[in-house]
């Protein structure tokens, strides 16, 4: 009995300890189950935490996929950009002698049309001004000699109306004044003549004024020299302005190399060129309003004489640069 009950003790004994300790086998070593849940929970965060890094690995290569992506495409959309300036050069012809004007070249389809309409626009002119001339030598009735004057001052508009097709074709062929000979390109502003300084040369040559002429043509003269300098300082901003646009961090550390941010700047100046127009045909109002206006101030006859004086200064301009390129050259200049 005494052994009977010493087993009795040692099985319950056995039985508690297999109860409170829970251990378990692994690999042949008893290793304790709370150590294993606490080993088994770490390796999840680990998992997890792999699992993250290769999700933002992913993301992150895509973001650089695409923003090379974005980069080769602004590559080659300057480079095809690039082309097509190229091939534009390449394609460029002279036209010389338009209108029997010397000096005159260009490279662009619609600038050489339209240095063509201004060619045949000069030569039509050229036929209305003898007419008008003959007509006032020959003391022809005022009512045929408006018919002149009105069809002298219609071609006027004709030829402000095909500048405004040019400026839209090459704004900058019609500003550079490639169109006209170096004299008169001398005097240009804006892409042709300054009204103010058309006037004074007319009151020099036409008849005795009236003293309300004269006053009319004073304030005419007043109000286009302020209407020119208005133009001439929007014109000056603009050019700073685009001055600024262009080298905004063109010498900076981060420029080497950004191609959408050039192409930005480029768009951005666009833009800006695109405004140029809108001086050029400003320009162009002013300057037809003044003959205009100077119509309805003067007689016909004066009018007829006027629209003479104007031809006879532009003739003489283009007279000048053929002399001034048919002149001998001393070589020892």
């Amino acid at each position: 009995m005494g052994d009977t009950s010493q087993q009795t003790d040692t099985s319950t004994d056995v039985d508690t300890d297999d109860r409170n300790q829970f251990c378990v086998v692994q690999n042949g070593a008893v290793v304790d189950s709370t150590d294993h849940s606490k080993g088994k929970t770490n390796d999840q965060k680990t998992l997890r935490r792999l699992a993250q890094n290769r999700e933002a690995a992913r993301k992150s290569r895509l973001r650089k996929k695409a923003y090379v992506q974005q980069l080769e495409n602004s590559r080659q959309k300057l480079t095809e950009l690039e082309h097509e300036l190229e091939k534009a050069r390449q394609q460029g012809f002279v036209v010389t002698g338009v209108g029997s004007d010397p000096g005159h070249s260009r490279g662009t389809n619609g600038a050489v049309a339209f240095d063509v309409q201004y060619g045949n626009w000069l030569d039509k002119k050229q036929r209305l001004i003898n007419d008008t001339r003959s007509a006032i030598n020959s003391n022809m009735s005022n009512d045929e000699l408006r018919v002149l004057v009105d069809s002298l001052m219609s071609h006027y508009d004709e030829l402000f109306r095909i500048k405004s097709v040019g400026a839209k074709s090459d704004i900058f062929h019609l500003l550079s004044g490639m169109w006209k000979t170096p004299a008169e390109r001398c005097f240009m502003w804006l892409g042709g003549f300054r009204s103010s300084e058309l006037l004074k040369i007319l009151v020099n040559h036409l008849e005795p004024l009236t003293e309300q002429q004269l006053m009319g043509v004073c304030n005419l003269q007043q109000s286009s020299q302020q209407a020119e300098d208005a133009l001439s300082q929007g014109m000056e901003a603009l050019q700073q302005s685009l001055v600024d646009t262009l080298s905004a961090n063109c010498l900076g550390p981060d420029s080497t190399g950004v191609v959408a941010d050039y192409m930005g700047q480029m768009a951005i100046a666009m833009g800006k060129i695109a405004t140029l127009e809108n001086f050029v045909h400003q320009a162009d109002l002013l300057r037809q309003q003044t003959l205009q206006q100077m119509h309805r101030i003067l007689t016909t006859r004066q009018a007829a004489r006027a629209l003479l004086v104007i031809h006879d200064y532009n003739t003489r301009l283009r007279a000048l640069s053929s002399l001034w390129l048919a002149r001998p050259k001393n070589s020892d200049a």
